[in-house]
């Protein structure tokens, strides 16, 4: 799972609920009125498709109608029902359904969803033929003819089918119908087997709380130890500054010169594109393929800090073996407040429209060069990421995945899952197994492959090493024909693929690793100073998976417990709340609450968060009076997914201290006070930025610093400061800040980023902001 460099750890926000529009049309149902309206089609007409019926019941072409009834069509997911597209019952949804099957593509592709520059450029990455062939089939059609026709018939034709048609043609099908396209249509990479028909491959994860280069090589050395990791070492950072993703690409380039696989594997930090850039530029030849979150309009992307020329821009710099890594996932969009009344399904589709129309880029410029246009380009659907406001429970993450298996395979692209889980969902460790099965007839491109389920950084569920060694043995699959010869000569498994001695035993990579670099030491002298390391790696709380249970697929026993009680340790921290006490003993404590009536409501209704209640705006508004402008650095303080990451001795007080010293020695003039807001997200932040510093005569920037417990999870108790520093002009207009201004320290506590470091990085970073202002 990748991040941008903007985009926030708390969680990823949800936009507030529409308000009910008494203008709105008889197609769509009322409801109370803090809740979008859900969608009733109560009845239709003999061959009425989705523009027939919008036009029976508005007397005229309605987009908004048009949109409700599209996301209509979905089963039910908590990010359609949180912008007024979620059918209002079971009948409507088979209604929609009916409709969309009537429709034809022509008209769909007439009538876009939602019309933009950058669906124009979708678009005319379209092959013209193809797309006048299916212009008079109707989606039904369509529907019958990906589940009949051959996959060679299904090429020749995917290249014609628009976004928008790909993203309603999936909701017709069922779980089972999704499958069998799925395991029928693939894509695989240039010169390899990832992608192709029988193969599952594996992005080792090697996340650190602290980006440590020892933390991140030993999980390479262990996934591999399993005979996986085939697809990209990845690596999500947790500093985006160019020094500090250097360094962790240079650990991963160095894995892959040392063991001769240069051209087999590609390496990736998911540093946002133009940080990856910079470092190819200070360290030529040390990156892998480049690495970017894309969105699926403008307005999306720009949270990302991308736009279309950027994006072109890179892909045409792409000429050589490894071309780019794109992350995507439905709700993002709705999340950062981009649906512009489109579903998710749809807005999941436009990614991968964008996805193929930059991997076109890509070989044009590789012809432009004189090489075979053959671009090396994954897509990998992070679902389940952003929490219970997108969707719940595991059915809905099950059709999730499936859906945008299919959608990315008739795009074209070779497809991967982050089948993940935090740990606000309704979805277990057990239950994250069982989503997996249900998956893996599709035939996915490939999986995360962790230690445990448990990434110690990002603080979420995922697939776990010994996940895919049992899928393997479950479902036939294979690893990529060139690295299942590699791990053969690793000697961790044997001639015929059986897991030999060396088996999960990521000390034996390690030897062969020192081999390689030509040390000659005694075994059991390389093999000492394994454990050292090793031991070393598990006390800045990254997990390694050494050995197995009863079979090569069971987690050891000892490990599994770690996991499952630090699952546990997380359900309590995510109803843990400030105290009294701690509150009362920071100085200057100003107390503030947000919208959210409990704890339960701020965890499954983010927006209730973001917002302040009425009498917080007041306090702020008389302390602002007070303040009479004479300090331009506010420290802000929320209990966030888990206020015992603030609470825990020696987290929050020795940061604030070092903070304020290092502020105050800048030049920095901070406001006595710490505010403390209860059930507070990362936009509640933002508006009391707008109400201390907004002015819109002021010269010169203000900041807030909004510190913020993290997804509970890694057992750190970590949390994460947010510095957000534009001009008071800026913060005079309401909702310009976002996140796509903010920058982000993370994973603080007393055992990953240490506070006082912390506090140092959270100084620089404002320096650099206020000096750009």
């Amino acid at each position: 799972m990748a991040e941008s460099l903007t985009q926030p750890r708390e969680e990823r926000p949800e936009p507030l609920p529409a308000a009910p529009n008494p203008g709105a049309s008889p197609g769509a149902a009322r409801s109370h009125e803090s809740a979008p309206a859900r969608v009733s089609i109560p009845s239709l007409r003999p061959g009425e498709d989705v523009f027939a019926y919008v036009r029976r019941v508005h007397g005229a072409f309605e987009p908004r109608l048009y949109q409700q009834v599209v996301g209509a069509a979905n089963e039910l997911k908590e990010g359609d029902a949180a912008i007024g597209v979620a059918a209002a019952d079971e009948a409507s949804r088979r209604n929609a359904l009916e409709l969309l099957a009537r429709t034809r593509i022509g008209d769909l592709d007439a009538y876009p969803l939602i019309e933009e520059r950058l669906y124009s450029y979708m678009q005319g990455a379209l092959d013209p033929k193809a797309q006048a062939r299916t212009a008079s089939w109707t989606l039904g059609e369509l529907k019958a003819f990906l589940l009949s026709a051959s996959e060679a018939d299904i090429h020749e034709l995917k290249g014609g089918l628009s976004s928008d048609v790909i993203g309603c043609v999936v909701k017709l099908m069922s779980n089972e119908e999704l499958a069998a396209v799925g395991r029928k249509v693939f894509n695989p990479l240039p010169g390899s087997k990832v992608g192709a028909k029988g193969y599952l491959g594996a992005r080792i994860q090697p996340n650190s709380p602290t980006d440590h280069p020892d933390d991140i090589r030993w999980q390479v050395f262990n996934g591999w130890s399993f005979a996986l990791g085939d697809v990209v070492l990845g690596t999500n950072p947790v500093s985006s500054a160019p020094e500090s993703v250097a360094a962790v690409e240079s650990a991963l380039h160095d894995i892959l010169v040392t063991f001769g696989l240069r051209e087999v594997l590609p390496h990736c930090v998911l540093a946002h594109v133009d940080v990856q850039a910079v470092v190819e530029a200070m360290q030529p030849g040390t990156t892998g393929i480049w690495f970017q979150s894309l969105g699926s309009t403008e307005a999306a992307n720009r949270t990302f800090d991308v736009t279309l020329e950027k994006m072109e821009t890179h892909a045409s710099a792409r000429t050589g073996r490894w071309g780019m890594y794109f992350e995507t996932g439905q709700g993002a969009d709705a999340t950062n407040g981009h649906a512009a009344g489109v579903d998710m399904v749809v807005h999941e589709s436009r990614k991968y429209g964008f996805s193929r129309a930059l991997t076109q880029r890509i070989a044009a410029a590789q012809a432009r060069a004189g090489k075979e246009p053959a671009p090396h380009v994954i897509v990998n659907d992070v679902a389940g990421f952003i929490g219970p406001e997108v969707f719940r429970t595991r059915e809905q993450l099950v059709r999730c995945c499936l859906e945008d298996i299919v959608m990315g395979k008739l795009h074209g692209l070779t497809i991967g899952l982050d089948v993940c889980s935090t740990l606000h969902m309704d979805v277990s460790l057990d239950d994250l197994g069982w989503c997996l099965e249900q998956l893996m007839p599709a035939n996915p491109g490939y999986l995360m492959a962790l230690p445990t389920r448990n990434d110690p950084m990002l603080s979420y569920l995922t697939t776990g090493f010994q996940d895919h060694v049992r899928l393997r043995e479950q479902f036939g699959y294979k690893v990529d024909d060139r690295m299942w010869a590699f791990f053969q000569r690793l000697g961790v498994i044997d001639a015929e693929g059986r897991p030999t001695k060396h088996f999960g035993d990521p000390a034996w990579v390690y030897l062969q690793y020192r081999r390689h670099k030509g040390d000659t030491r005694p075994d059991a002298d390389v093999l000492a100073e394994a454990a050292r390391q090793m031991a070393e790696v598990r006390a800045r709380g990254v997990p390694l998976a050494v050995g197995h249970g009863e079979h090569p697929w069971d987690l050891e026993p000892s490990l599994d417990a770690e996991l499952r009680r630090l699952y546990d340790d997380a359900k309590a921290g995510l109803w843990s709340d400030l105290s009294p006490d701690f509150i009362a003993s920071l100085p200057g404590a100003v107390r503030l609450r947000t919208r959210a009536s409990t704890r339960r409501d701020y965890i499954l209704h983010p927006p209730s968060g973001e917002q302040l209640e009425p009498a917080s705006e007041r306090v702020l508004e008389a302390l602002r009076s007070r303040h009479a402008d004479q300090y331009d650095v506010q420290l802000v303080i929320s209990d966030g997914l888990d206020a015992r990451s603030l609470m825990d001795e020696g987290h929050l007080r020795p940061f604030l201290t070092a903070l304020r010293a290092r502020l105050e020695a800048s030049g920095h003039r901070v406001a006595p006070e710490h505010l403390v807001l209860s059930l507070g997200r990362v936009r509640a932040g933002y508006r009391a930025g707008e109400l201390l510093f907004g002015d819109a005569a002021a010269e010169g920037p203000r900041a807030v610093i909004h510190v913020i417990g993290e997804r509970p999870g890694s057992g750190h108790h970590s949390f994460s400061a947010y510095v957000t520093a534009p001009a008071a002009r800026v913060w005079g207009q309401p909702g310009a800040v976002d996140h796509n201004i903010t920058r982000v320290v993370a994973g603080i506590s007393d055992t990953s980023l240490r506070p006082e470091a912390a506090a140092a990085e959270v100084a620089r970073i404002l320096g650099e902001l206020t000096s750009a202002s």
